[in-house]
């Protein structure tokens, strides 16, 4: 059963479409499995978790055939829609990006995250058609959110709504279905762009971004936890680990902890949807 199976494409799309979607970014199959059980609506994954979950760096250095695994064993445990975050399309040839896509959509997902990083934005722009026309060849309604690097990249002040603006629109024409644009968070800029833009904004969770009432009432229809999950749970582990191997203190393993029984269950196999 795919995901066009169950009509996860168009619910992806509308949750962007009723308020504000929260995201909670998981790395494996396990991880996703716990977010749902907590009330995610969609899951989505992290490229950084995923890339450290296999032992590799963020920043396009995971294989793809680990990244279609992963996404093989997240969607055949959760019963929600899966965005997949593609990095640069581990390419910077459109047509092969586009077949990654395609395996992705067979995989199970029916959103990606793609980004432009330092790169040319017309070579992103080529990119989302190339997704887009592998989403139509699926029959899966592709969500594909464009991250623009505008605000990570140190453009001037001056310029980054201005800049961020014009890759909207180039990647909105493309056929983008929405505009990611991580390390934005002053209010009047978050209410500009989406006053000007032409797809719903998505931002990530960082320290200074206004609560989640005020983003919703500026209009931004998405929130992504990002790697945030991930780098809290490597922390909490070193931790952990380090006190440990110093002191082989055992209750501290237990202080807190989720059951084992609990744990289990959650990971153990799930009836099918139906169509």
């Amino acid at each position: 059963m795919t995901s066009r199976d169950h009509g996860f494409d168009h619910l992806f799309g509308r949750l962007h479409a009723e308020g504000l979607l929260i995201l909670p970014n998981a790395w494996d199959a396990g991880s996703a499995r716990l977010i749902e059980s907590v009330g995610a609506k969609a899951l989505a994954t992290t490229s950084a978790g995923v890339a450290w979950s296999h032992g590799y760096a963020d920043g396009n250095q995971l294989p793809v055939r680990l990244l279609l695994a992963t996404v093989n064993e997240i969607a055949r445990l959760i019963r929600v829609p899966l965005s997949v975050d593609l990095e640069g399309g581990y390419s910077d040839d459109p047509a092969a990006v586009g077949e990654t896509v395609a395996a992705v959509i067979e995989a199970g997902a029916v959103g990606i995250n793609i980004e432009d990083g330092p790169g040319d934005p017309d070579l992103l722009r080529a990119k989302i058609e190339q997704a887009k026309n592998a989403g139509v060849r699926r029959g899966v309604r592709l969500f594909v959110n464009a991250r623009t690097d505008v605000y990570l990249r140190g453009v001037p002040t001056e310029r980054r709504v201005e800049e961020t603006l014009a890759r909207a629109e180039l990647y909105r024409t493309a056929g983008a279905d929405g505009i990611f644009v991580p390390g934005l968070v002053d209010a009047a800029e978050i209410r500009a762009i989406v006053e000007a833009s032409r797809v719903p904004l998505n931002v990530m969770a960082l320290p200074k971004l206004p609560p989640a009432a005020e983003l919703e009432a500026l209009g931004v229809r998405r929130l992504s936890a990002g790697a945030g999950i991930a780098e809290v749970l490597f922390a909490k582990t070193a931790s952990l680990a380090a006190a440990f191997l110093r002191t082989a203190d055992s209750r501290a393993l237990t202080k807190g902890a989720m059951s084992y029984p609990e744990i289990n269950a959650l990971m153990a196999d799930r009836p099918k949807p139906s169509p």
